[in-house]
């Protein structure tokens, strides 16, 4: 049984509740990132630093080969372009020269100058260009493409004795290519220096503060939280920062929270259960104290009752011998028949019996059980009934095939159906004005929880059971006759007999005439209630003999 306080610390313990999301937590984060295998690959066995220092050099290096290769057509596009115009420039200033037919002279002085004259076919000039030069003769045009590569082309046409014909000069500026050059070493030094300065701000600023400095704190809580340092295992809410590692700061700050309050509340759940346990214990303690107490005071009450049952049992045995031996007492010279002496050593051998009860009550000695035919046992009751001088006008008939057999003490059964059988007879005997009447005993089989059992009938033409009567008639001291007779012990004498060999004694008035009828339900092959009991046990049952 519980007790009142636990059933009062059990309504008050909390019911545990799941955890609430942290703050700004973001559920989409669940279905954007992609799920992939870990601790797998390079980067997969550095640290965090290490690999932040991986990826900026792997990142600026990519930068500037993408800055490299997409600059590079500018650049080269505008040395392109100031070589064709100096080329333009320097084939208009030797124009002169080159109508008269004569080579001029700064060709000769620069050897970054070079220049050819002939067909536009030879020379390999692009017909739109050819186009180009042939409207303006003796003018210089640009040239994206010629045999000697981009520069600038003219056309003469014939005279002074020569013929007409295409030029073309190219020449290339070497401060403009050194230039160029300074150009692309200047821009891999700026994004040299952009990734020392954003690794350098990473490193020393943004990374140890909002990084390493969190996962550092929540490796810390985690070994206090291994090593049972409690006042450590939470991280402050003053170095939780407000971004994705913060939120997974708060959510284990939170679910440590849970496990603790949990593990409160198993606690005093726990200490609940023991104090309930104790109380329990002493409970029991008194419990079996009080069964002790009622099972003595049980069999001293049970041994008053069988006492008295022992003297109700005593007359009908009593008052055998008392007219037998009245008998011996009127006619001294006259032999005793063969019969009444048997019948003088039954009733002999019941009073034996009677006596070796009141032992095994004392002893508590189990029956001794064999199989006996139910015929003989009810007819030893008829005999031992009809003996009694004020049943001799009551008509008793036994109906019990030979061939059917119980595992039972005889001389207890024989008892039962003494008491059955004469308390019928007396319910005859009873009516008034007296009239005749019978009892009728039958047996039959009969089936219970799938065993078979036997059904004995005692029906009699009396005038029944009272309704005030028939829920207790079985008690002890429950009798309708007031004379000295009517103890009321006999029916619960019988039903403790019955009750001992597992069987059932039922009581009811009769439907097709007037009259009671008590029916005995006995098992065929059942062992008795002894060995159906735990081993010692001392408390014998209503109206045990």
């Amino acid at each position: 049984m519980v007790s009142n306080e636990a059933r009062i610390a059990r309504s008050r313990t909390p019911t545990p509740t799941p955890p609430p999301p942290p703050p700004h937590f973001d559920r989409r984060l669940i279905r954007i990132l992609p799920l992939r295998p870990v601790g797998q690959g390079l980067l997969a066995r550095m640290r965090i630093r290490k690999k932040m220092v991986v990826l900026h050099t792997i990142f600026s290096l990519a930068l500037a080969a993408v800055l490299m290769v997409a600059i590079r057509p500018a650049i080269v596009k505008v040395v392109e372009e100031a070589e064709r115009a100096e080329s333009r420039l320097l084939l208009d200033s030797v124009m002169p020269e080159l109508r008269a037919g004569g080579e001029p002279e700064i060709f000769g002085l620069r050897a970054n100058i070079a220049w050819r004259q002939g067909t536009a076919q030879e020379l390999g000039i692009l017909p739109e260009t050819v186009a180009a030069i042939t409207a303006i003769p003796g003018r210089a045009v640009t040239a994206e493409r010629t045999v000697i590569g981009h520069g600038a082309a003219a056309f003469l046409p014939p005279g002074g004795g020569q013929p007409q014909r295409f030029v073309v000069v190219a020449g290339e500026i070497p401060q403009a290519r050194e230039a160029a050059g300074q150009v692309y070493w200047l821009i891999f030094m700026a994004v040299f220096a952009v990734y020392l300065l954003v690794a350098a701000a990473l490193e020393l600023i943004v990374l140890p503060q909002s990084v390493y400095a969190p996962i550092q704190r929540t490796l810390m809580a985690d070994h206090a939280l291994q090593t049972g340092r409690r006042d450590e295992e939470i991280i402050p809410e003053s170095m939780i920062p407000n971004d994705e590692l913060g939120e997974i700061m708060r959510s284990r700050n939170e679910s440590i929270r849970q496990l603790r309050l949990q593990e409160a509340q198993l606690s005093r759940a726990l200490q609940s259960l023991e104090e309930v346990a104790n109380d329990l214990k002493s409970k029991n303690h008194l419990l079996e104290t009080a069964k002790r107490n009622l099972a003595d005071a049980d069999r001293l009450a049970s041994l008053g009752m069988m006492s008295a049952g022992i003297a109700h049992e005593l007359n009908t045995p009593l008052a055998v011998l008392k007219g037998l031996v009245e008998k011996l007492n009127m006619n001294p010279g006259e032999a005793m028949a063969p019969p009444q002496a048997a019948l003088m050593l039954r009733v002999v051998g019941r009073l034996e019996k009677l006596g070796e009860s009141l032992l095994d009550f004392a002893r508590v000695r189990a029956p001794q059980t064999r199989d006996e035919p139910l015929a003989g046992i009810i007819n030893e009751a008829i005999t031992l009934v009809r003996l009694d001088r004020d049943c001799a006008g009551v008509s008793i008939e036994s109906l019990v095939e030979p061939g059917v057999a119980v595992a039972c003490d005889p001389d207890r059964m024989v008892q039962v159906f003494v008491n059955l059988i004469r308390n019928a007879a007396d319910a005859i005997t009873s009516r008034v004005p007296r009239s005749p009447g019978g009892v009728r005993i039958s047996a039959s089989p009969a089936e219970r929880n799938g065993r078979p059992w036997v059904s004995v009938c005692i029906a009699d033409d009396g005038p029944g059971i009272e309704p005030a009567v028939l829920s207790r008639i079985f008690q002890p001291f429950v009798s309708t006759r007031l004379d000295a007779r009517g103890t009321g012990l006999g029916l619960a004498v019988a039903e403790g007999i019955v009750r001992e060999h597992g069987g059932l004694l039922l009581a009811r008035n009769r439907t097709d005439r007037q009259g009671a009828i008590f029916e005995v339900l006995l098992p065929i092959e059942s062992p008795m209630t002894e060995s159906l009991a735990p081993a010692g046990e001392s408390t014998p049952r209503r109206g045990e003999l």
